[in-house]
């Protein structure tokens, strides 16, 4: 499809300057109609400003949505399910939400009868990955199209220099601007850029916008008990709240006492290393409380199994497989493995620390007190059977070292 062919776009807008650009050099360059698509995931902006900047540039449809709720239940619960990280380290905060944005701009595509859609990610991310992907698997012969790929903006001074012969309003914010890359929803804030791109670098005290330092987090500690059904928080101190509530409390909690920071180096899709900071506290809880509440009521072998498995889903995350066929097949198999991940955790938090301190589960629990003791077991577990156990398991090593 050439540039001619392509009569209207749907442009991911999140209304900044890169994206503003971004609908006027579509106008000018593709001589098309430009339809915009602002995301409400919880980034902590007001996103209602945007649509006075699509309007000044002559856009009539305009899409404006709160999809906060569908974000957490849809999408960041069911990868919490998996107790997904990706090497180790990063709780996947960007990447979970690229899919969501990706479905919605196909599904206006198809409302709006435009031909293409667009998205402002850089030629160097894994953005751009994971908003094609999603779109091409939504949308076989969907016209993309990456301006990051194709113009000669390539520059913040280029930029601002189109913006103002354009008459493309620039927001001015009073203090001190941030000199760094930002991405934020209700699962985590990240920083790049500016001294961060040196991985020695400490970062500064003053870019951390949703967590206190442990230093400075309060000297109290604060217990919380997590509510679980089939593997989904359902309620905190007994109060029920829907995914996105219990995502707000615990970034709100979490951040007072200092947790959720992380400092990472990580692997991109597109082949380079790159370093990243990410404030993810309600995530911290999340991953920890879930594996608690799983230690007591998944059989032994699920729970192995599953552990063997989340680095290849958080890999699929991460490099935007959300829309995969073994993605959809790995999901269907945790799901049932969560059938009866129900009960309580209780956690505490202090100056950083997620620390696990009690959990139950009335009906599921596979925890049998009467085998575990040290004490008197009466009888409900024959030692003397460990003695065959273990010589069975002992025997090829027996073999082995017979013939050496």
């Amino acid at each position: 499809m050439s540039q001619s062919d392509v009569k209207k776009v749907v442009l991911a807008y999140s209304g900044g300057l890169d994206t503003s650009i971004i609908a006027k050099w579509l106008q000018d360059e593709y001589h098309c109609e430009v339809v915009t698509f602002t995301a409400d995931i919880g980034q902590g902006e007001e996103v209602a400003p945007a649509r006075a900047k699509a309007e000044a540039m002559g856009i009539k449809e305009i899409y404006i949505e709160d999809l906060c709720e569908e974000y957490a239940r849809d999408y960041v619960f069911p990868m919490f399910r998996a107790n997904a990280i990706y090497e180790g380290e990063y709780l996947l905060g960007t990447s979970i939400a690229r899919p969501l944005i990706a479905k919605r701009l196909i599904e206006i595509a198809n409302e709006t009868g435009a031909d293409a859609v667009s998205h402002g990610a850089t030629g160097k991310g894994n953005d751009q990955v994971r908003f094609e992907l999603g779109a091409y698997a939504l949308k076989p012969d969907v016209k993309i199209i990456a301006p990051w790929r194709e113009w000669d903006l390539n520059s913040r001074e280029k930029l601002m220099a189109y913006a103002d012969q354009h008459g493309i309003a620039i927001e001015q914010k009073r203090g001190k601007k941030s000199p760094y890359s930002m991405d934020a929803n209700l699962l985590h804030i990240s920083y790049e850029g500016d001294i961060l791109e040196d991985p020695w670098a400490e970062p500064e005290a003053d870019m951390w916008r949703w967590t206190v330092s442990p230093e400075e987090a309060p000297d109290q500690a604060l217990y919380l008990e997590l509510t679980y059904q089939a593997g989904d928080i359902v309620a905190i101190d007994g109060e029920a709240m829907s995914p996105a509530e219990v995502m707000r409390y615990l970034n709100k909690v979490g951040g007072e006492n200092g947790v959720g920071r992380d400092d990472i180096v990580e692997n991109r899709y597109v082949g380079m290393k790159s370093r990243g900071c990410y404030e993810t506290p309600a995530g911290t809880v999340m991953l920890k409380a879930h594996r608690a509440i799983e230690s007591i009521t998944l059989d032994r072998e699920v729970a192995h199994l599953k552990d063997e498995l989340m680095p290849r889903y958080a890999t699929l995350v991460y490099n935007g497989y959300w829309w995969s066929p073994e993605r959809e097949m790995m999901q269907a198999m945790i799901d049932a493995s969560q059938t009866r991940v129900n009960g309580i955790v209780r956690i505490k938090l202090y100056k950083g620390n997620v620390m696990v301190v009690g959990r139950q589960s009335a009906s599921d629990s596979l925890f049998d007190a009467s085998i575990a003791t040290f004490e008197d077991d009466a009888g409900s577990y024959n030692q003397q059977d460990a003695e065959g156990f273990i010589k069975l398991n002992a025997l090829r090593l027996r073999i082995a070292a017979r013939k050496r």
